[in-house]
């Protein structure tokens, strides 16, 4: 089946084909950053069923767990859309909200807890990691 997802002024594109292999909601310091304050939910796919279309502007970080990620967003709305570990070129994550579908997968875990602020909603019938899981796949 395929998906689609885009940014919020529509410049970027993304087609993936493929079903999602997991979503994580997650509060490490670099998502709070991206969600401005809250969690990003992240879905996972295998990296060739993902094709974008328009400019995608990259920055490189080393993510809390040590993993250097590679963090697409859009250039002219500033969207975040995608995010890529180095070490694990396999897989794509894009951002839940970008998805066309937001019902597509729901998040099966939330990680990174204990970076959560005091007030973090965080669902209680979720499996809760306190910090970087294991890889995907």
């Amino acid at each position: 089946m395929t998906h689609q997802a885009r940014c919020l002024c529509g410049a970027v594109r993304i087609t993936i084909e493929a079903e999602p292999l997991a979503a994580r909601a997650c509060w490490c310091r670099v998502c709070q950053y991206l969600g401005a304050g809250a969690n990003t939910v992240n879905v996972c796919f295998p990296a060739e069923a993902v094709t974008a279309s328009g400019a995608v502007q990259w920055h490189e970080w080393v993510a809390d767990s040590g993993t250097v990620m590679r963090r697409g967003f859009c250039p002219e709305c500033g969207t975040p859309l995608f995010s890529n570990a180095l070490s694990r070129p396999h897989l794509t994550f894009i951002r839940a909200g970008a998805l066309d579908d937001p019902e597509l997968i729901a998040p099966q875990a939330t990680i990174w807890t204990s970076a959560a602020p005091s007030w973090a909603c965080i669902d209680a019938d979720l499996p809760q990691v306190a910090c970087q899981p294991a890889p995907v796949a």
